[in-house]
């Protein structure tokens, strides 16, 4: 069977008429109401959900390669190419490989209308690299003469996924590819919706594969950018964290539009990915908006001990602590013993920050905000 980029009719997809019109709806009224939600924010708390929602699509769009990122070495990096204060003593330096994705972020949050180049992305792709020694070509396309497979199993035994066009076929498929994304962009005359062209291009990307690494990472902010071009706010939906969470169904998405133009089925699967991921970013955003409200609230009345351990746990945004906060994750934040410890947190159930559920070892605390 061969290849998308073999068929005769390539690179033209094909979808029905209308196929996501109730979603595209959908996305951009969640889009209206969050930001709305926006001006609730003090500076202080849009930095909060800028750094929050981009260290989550960081560490998403990593984990779905394998890689497993230091979070606060992200934050730190975030935070330093967004050009913020670095106010935690606890955030660490950045180090190369968070250093380089969190550039790359940066510069796709700041300047998300900027126009999508080959230089660009070669940008983003020595951004991306920063560090790696055993790549033979880094800020351009690959130029290896041997295929770009993907492939699994051991040598001898391997199974080729996917191939991708030639080497000397990749700038020609990139120069349609990005014609075709400033042909479309909102105001263009064959503009189109936002997860429509969200969903074509990372899978158009993605077949061409063009580099030699990071075509999974910088194919998901190409995406991420005709999302975010589309609702004229630099505000991340988050998209790769979600995308992580359904990871296998992802790759089979990917593998099973590697042999075909007709994309409904992608279209459909990348829609909910992106109402999910749209709804997640709203909730957010509430959470912080309960959060100052909470904070307001208890102003004056929180030892520092309970001061210090409800804001680790607000770093821990709307899920809190997996299983939730227990007596043992409040001595260990604080320094407090057992005593103390059942104190503060029955006080802090008393003045409404805490909810309890569970009884005895059992016993676990979550923020008492309606986000959480």
């Amino acid at each position: 069977m061969p290849w998308i980029w073999q068929l005769k009719e390539w690179p033209s997809f094909s979808w029905q008429n209308g196929l996501l019109d109730r979603e595209e709806r959908r996305f951009a009224e969640g889009v209206s109401v969050t930001i709305g939600s926006l001006r609730h924010l003090a500076a202080g708390e849009r930095e909060s959900l800028t750094i929050a929602l981009l260290e989550r699509d960081a560490l998403g769009t990593s984990a779905i390669e394998g890689e497993v990122l230091d979070r606060a070495s992200v934050q730190s990096s975030l935070r330093k190419h967004l050009g913020l204060s670095d106010t935690s003593p606890q955030l660490s330096r950045g180090k190369p490989r968070e250093d380089g994705l969190a550039e790359m972020m940066a510069d796709l949050y700041r300047e998300p209308d900027a126009a999508l180049t080959h230089e660009r992305l070669f940008a983003w792709h020595h951004m991306l690299m920063h560090g790696r020694r055993d790549l033979g070509q880094i800020g351009h396309y690959r130029e290896h003469v041997s295929p770009m497979q993907i492939v699994s199993g051991q040598i001898g035994d391997e199974r080729v996924h996917y191939e991708a066009p030639p080497s000397a076929q990749v700038m020609a498929e990139m120069e349609a590819f990005l014609v075709w994304f400033a042909g479309t962009a909102p105001g263009a005359a064959d503009a189109l919706p936002a997860i429509t062209r969200a969903a074509v291009a990372h899978l158009w990307f993605e077949c061409i594969h063009p580099l030699e690494d990071g075509n999974g990472r910088i194919g998901r902010a190409i995406a991420e950018m005709a999302l975010a071009q589309a609702t004229s706010t630099p505000c991340f939906t988050g998209m790769s964290a979600v995308l992580y969470s359904h990871r296998k169904e992802y790759y089979e998405q990917l593998k099973r539009h590697s042999v075909r133009l007709d994309i409904d089925e992608w279209l459909h699967w990348f829609s909910q990915r992106a109402l999910e991921a749209q709804l997640e970013a709203d909730r957010f955003v509430r959470f912080l908006i309960d959060k100052a409200a909470l904070l307001t609230r208890l102003s004056g009345q929180l030892n520092p001990r309970q001061e210090k351990a409800l804001l680790r746990l607000f770093r821990e945004g709307p899920d809190g602590f997996t299983g939730g906060l227990s007596a043992g994750n409040y001595a260990a934040i604080t320094g407090a013993p057992p005593a103390t410890t059942t104190r503060d947190l029955a006080d802090l159930v008393n003045k409404g920050a805490l909810r309890r559920s569970g009884e005895r070892k059992s016993t676990r605390y979550w923020l008492a905000i309606e986000a959480a």
